[in-house]
């Protein structure tokens, strides 16, 4: 397959696995599990993760992925979000290796009384998408997704945006915001980018918090533990320079001690870089909507309807 074609498996994928795993959102089920189960059906498909399935819950935004062993399980009132990508990798014109990445989300209200917050991110998407076209700036978009949410009562989180996809690298510069900017980059024919309203009872805002499950290689350094040059070592041959989980690497590593210390030396050294979970800061509720879009000349392609 060439680069666009494999951007298109991609996108296959992850919309038929999102779609399959929504029957695991049930109160009571275990957020590990469920990101376990669908990480396995990625692995089922011969497809790897492009990140850690992120399962944010309530007020937590994004960038949440169950610890190691973690026990959190559903409430019957929580909003939950389920964010998920696909890497296929394919072979370019001098032979290198490459990975086409999609990224897609969806939200699912168990209480029943928030349908309309989940359906202001998802009209947001749907609004953007109508108006993507070569020519038209993201500025614009974010304004079209602002006004969309704002017309539900709500408010977008103005901290958080899409995102265009470039092979091996899934934030690749250029963002969509989700508020009207001066922002001046206008879509191009041939441009992949993620598309990703988040609304909010709250603030519109969020902030890091402490915790941090999901980590990605940054720059090289010398390492004085085996253990984290083993560690390194396992990342890069299995997830390369996309993001990857905590957790994962507690499966392949068993010594909860060494692992720990591993990775406060990679952090020191700035050999790995930490994505900390992401909260709302007026504690609202937040829901998201996402698509992989290819942008087309007369449009765009939804490569993860």
């Amino acid at each position: 397959m060439d680069e666009i074609d494999s951007f298109r498996e991609a996108g296959k994928l992850a919309s038929r696995i999102r779609e399959d795993s929504k029957r695991l959102i049930m109160v009571g089920e275990s957020l590990l599990d469920i990101a376990e189960t669908i990480e396995q059906m990625i692995a089922e498909e011969g497809a790897r993760p492009a990140f850690p399935v992120n399962i944010s819950v309530n007020d937590i935004a994004a960038h949440y992925t169950p610890e190691f062993e973690g026990t959190s399980a559903l409430g019957e009132k929580d909003l939950v979000k389920v964010d998920l990508g696909i890497q296929v990798p394919y072979e370019d014109e001098q032979g290198v290796m490459n990975a086409a990445l999609s990224d897609t989300a969806y939200s699912v209200d168990l209480s029943g009384e928030n349908g309309k917050l989940v359906q202001a991110s998802s009209d947001a998407l749907e609004k953007a998408i109508g108006m993507i076209r070569p020519g038209i700036k993201v500025g614009d978009i974010g304004g079209a997704i602002e006004d969309t949410i704002k017309g539900f009562g709500f408010r977008p989180i103005s901290n958080l945006s899409g995102h265009m996809i470039k092979s091996n690298e899934l934030h690749a510069g250029v963002e969509i915001p989700n508020v009207r900017t001066s922002d001046s980059y206008q879509f191009r024919e041939g441009d992949v980018f993620a598309v990703e309203p988040f609304a909010t009872t709250g603030q519109g805002y969020v902030e890091d918090l402490e915790q941090v499950e999901i980590f990605s290689l940054f720059e090289p350094t010398t390492l004085r533990m085996r253990q984290s040059r083993k560690i390194v070592e396992f990342v890069w041959r299995n997830f390369g320079p996309l993001p990857f989980a905590e957790r994962w690497v507690r499966k392949e590593f068993p010594s909860k001690l060494l692992v720990s210390a591993a990775f406060k030396e990679l952090l020191q050294n700035h050999f790995i870089r930490g994505y900390p979970v992401l909260r709302e800061v007026g504690r609202g509720l937040v829901s998201q909507t996402e698509h992989t879009i290819l942008v087309t000349k007369d449009g765009c392609e939804v490569l993860t309807r």
